[in-house]
């Protein structure tokens, strides 16, 4: 089968991911307080969170809910993951991941609440709406890891952020 008649291809070379990357350099002043050095890594986090919920990277995701795309039963789950890694340390990456589902009945609510009927409109609204209590909750899970890593210092020297939003069809 070409690429044009097998659906399993097509489906294949959709994405199925908002990634937001951001990288700070900058090692923290020697004096730097522990709030001081938490406020660095959750000012990454917020950074890489806004360059995931861009049009251009969140818009791919909620195209998927058209009528001709692989989710137009309106039917989704997925997961928001947060990756802070130490490049400068010898301590292993902190994730934190939060699941999530989109139901029929929520874009119907969406729909209500904005007046719109356009369903990848009111699905990036969700998403948004998703990715946003995703990366909150999945931070305040490895804020605990995070502290450790303070204690240990890891976060002297060179750290990034991920922050990844993967949706997939709920059949």
């Amino acid at each position: 089968m070409s690429f044009r008649t097998n659906p399993d291809r097509i489906l294949e070379s959709i994405d199925r991911q908002a990634v937001g990357r951001e990288l700070d350099t900058t090692s923290p002043p020697s004096d730097a307080t522990n709030p001081e050095r938490m406020k660095r890594i959750f000012g990454l986090v917020e950074r890489s969170y806004r360059l995931a919920a861009k049009n251009d990277e969140l818009g791919k995701l909620a195209a998927r809910f058209r009528g001709i795309g692989d989710l137009h039963h309106h039917h989704a789950r997925g997961d928001v993951s947060v990756v802070v890694h130490y490049h400068d340390s010898g301590r292993p990456d902190d994730v934190g991941m939060s699941p999530f589902e989109i139901r029929p009945q929520d874009l119907v609510e969406m729909k209500k609440e904005s007046g719109n009927s356009r369903a990848d409109f009111n699905a990036m609204k969700i998403l948004r709406k998703e990715l946003r209590d995703g990366v909150m909750s999945a931070y305040k899970k490895m804020e605990p890891r995070l502290r450790d890593a303070l204690r240990e210092r890891a976060d002297i020297g060179h750290i990034s952020v991920n922050v990844t939003m993967d949706l997939r069809t709920a059949q």
